[in-house]
């Protein structure tokens, strides 16, 4: 699978499961039952010893609204009876019953809202932002903050304090917490400028800083042959037909780094310098950003066949791009596609450009998007807080049921089903600083200013793939992916100083429902237009007023309404 549909920690999580398959005994997924089954459940203590970990004395059921994995396991298992639901069981002893399934997103999306249209909800179930709202507003679900601070284990507690407490706060209303939320890896938001640098240094330039240091390396691309095979095919800057990629997480191509350097934010919800509440695409800001990309397109300093790319990655992929726009987890994606071809390709990570003041701005894709809620009612909602307890645990590679988790490790292997896909929820958590926390702590163990032993298991992975490309560079593209993310993807988000935009509202409004998607039309088609000449400069202001008259002006005031506790 590729790094684009599931990120980089299912990547890791492969090469781990991978690793510990080769290791386990191979007798089995599910070699749990029997003597060793009862030796894992009688060393497990009660629910009152531990409240995070202990075991129910007695077994309890808890229904709920499950997800279909794309995956298919062919081991004859289901999706509520496998080595992973198994497990979780023995350690609980909580039943997970499945009320109802669905696959993919936006079916599971439809299925969650017509429970709660019909008011007949699961015991528990991922919900999104606006359906957390709809039931607490009508007094659905439970209030969990007095169960989340008995029940949640340090671990969970831990990633939620990473947050600062925005993961929090955007689970609760009115003061009370309705949900436990996901936790997105803040890294993931920025996006970075990744340029060659043997290219750079075959051609005498410097690492970029400014607008200026970008053009002069593009241009050098283009004219001065940086592979050497005289074909004269490289291009300087890719881009991407729907221009930026706004609140969701840094991907390929998008120009959004170009445009937060002009304090441009499109597709965010902000403030503006009143405080006013400010749909970021339309403030004065962008046009400055659109005049240059247009200015840039027409030299072609931007790749004038950007518009006809068949995947995000192909210009990088066969090696006419020396630099792109990308997250910091590049390497793995689409960044070891092209070094397994091309090993005499160095790849680095820069912050740029700078803004007028030298200061690099960026701006945040949404802390939370995800949150369990339990129905009001059920009688053991912290049922559904020990479940995310050990599939946490398990996740974050910490539980100290090793034997067992090598079996699970094995299954997966063997299978290629990915355990979170079995996870009762789909709520992955993550430390929020966790990129920049690995790429230090590493950093320190490879230079032996701390025992690698200490690490831990995520960052211990990620030392000994960063060992291993250090004896035998470009050999192991494992090695290499790992080293090289945290490396120069967390190092450039670690040593530079950032100036984090925060969007002030992810959710939906009523009249978003039936405007939205036309206004997004409008606003891609328009920035598009103008980049590449078809429309003037002059565009963009009249886009402005088609927007605020064809709804936009109606959804800000809702927007606003909720933001300030109005609505």
């Amino acid at each position: 699978m590729r790094l684009k549909r599931w990120g980089q920690r299912g990547l890791v999580l492969t090469v781990m499961a991978l690793a510990a398959a080769s290791c386990s005994s191979g007798d089995g997924a599910d070699g749990l039952i029997g003597d060793r089954g009862r030796q894992l459940e009688e060393g497990i203590p009660s629910i009152n010893d531990d409240p995070a970990y202990g075991r129910y004395d007695e077994p309890i059921t808890i229904h709920i609204g499950f997800k279909i994995p794309d995956e298919k396991n062919t081991t004859g298992d289901t999706n509520d009876n496998n080595p992973v639901s198994r497990y979780f069981e023995r350690l609980t002893n909580i039943k997970v019953v499945h009320t109802w399934e669905a696959k993919r997103d936006e079916p599971f999306t439809q299925r969650v809202n017509l429970a709660i249209d019909s008011r007949d909800l699961p015991d528990a179930m991922v919900v999104d932002r606006n359906q957390l709202r709809k039931l607490a507003e009508n007094e659905m679900i439970a209030d969990l903050t007095e169960v989340y601070d008995k029940y949640a284990s340090n671990l969970v507690k831990a990633m939620y304090d990473s947050t600062k407490g925005i993961a929090l706060q955007d689970a609760s209303v009115g003061g009370k917490l309705y949900g436990l939320p996901n936790v997105a890896i803040e890294a993931d938001a920025p996006s970075l400028l990744w340029i060659r640098k043997d290219w750079l240094d075959k051609l005498g330039l410097q690492p970029p800083r400014t607008f200026d240091d970008i053009e002069r390396i593009a241009e050098a691309f283009i004219h001065r042959d940086p592979d050497g095979d005289g074909n004269r095919n490289t291009i300087g800057l890719p881009g991407l037909k729907k221009v930026v990629h706004g609140q969701q997480k840094a991907g390929l191509n998008g120009f959004d780094t170009l445009f937060s350097a002009y304090r441009a934010y499109p597709k965010n919800w902000i403030r503006d310098a009143n405080g006013q509440v400010l749909y970021g695409s339309i403030a004065k800001e962008n046009k400055e950003a659109l005049a240059k990309l247009a200015d840039w397109y027409q030299r072609g300093i931007i790749d004038k066949r950007f518009m006809l790319y068949k995947e995000d990655q192909e210009p990088i992929a066969t090696n006419r791009a020396g630099m792109f726009f990308g997250p910091w987890w590049a390497p793995y994606w689409p960044l070891a596609e092209v070094v397994s071809t091309d090993t005499r390709a160095e790849w680095r990570a820069y912050a740029a450009p700078l803004d007028h003041d030298g200061k690099f701005i960026t701006h945040m894709s949404p802390m939370t998007d995800r949150f369990l809620v339990v129905r009001k009612g059920y009688e053991n909602p912290e049922a559904a807080v020990k479940l995310l307890n050990v599939f946490t645990r398990l996740e974050r590679r910490q539980d100290p049921n090793t034997e067992e988790v090598g079996k699970l490790d094995d299954f997966s292997a063997r299978t290629g089903v990915q355990l979170r896909s079995y996870y009762p929820f789909d709520l992955l958590l993550d430390y929020a600083d966790a990129i920049t926390q690995r790429y230090v702590n590493v950093q320190k163990a490879l230079r032996g200013e701390i025992d690698p032993a200490s690490l831990d298991p995520d960052m211990k992975l990620i030392y000994e793939q960063s060992v291993a490309e250090r004896e035998a560079p470009k050999k192991n593209m494992d090695g290499w992916k790992a080293a090289k993310a945290y490396e120069y993807g967390g190092g450039a988000l670690y040593t530079t100083d950032m100036v984090q935009v925060r969007g002030i509202f992810y959710g939906t409004t009523e009249t978003m429902e039936t405007h939205w998607s036309s206004l997004q039309q409008l606003e891609n088609e328009t920035f598009l237009k103008i980049i590449i000449g078809d429309l003037p400069l002059t565009a963009f202001d009249e886009f402005v007023l088609q927007w605020k008259a064809g709804g936009g002006e109606r959804i800000t005031q809702e927007v606003s309404a909720i933001v300030n506790g109005h609505g």
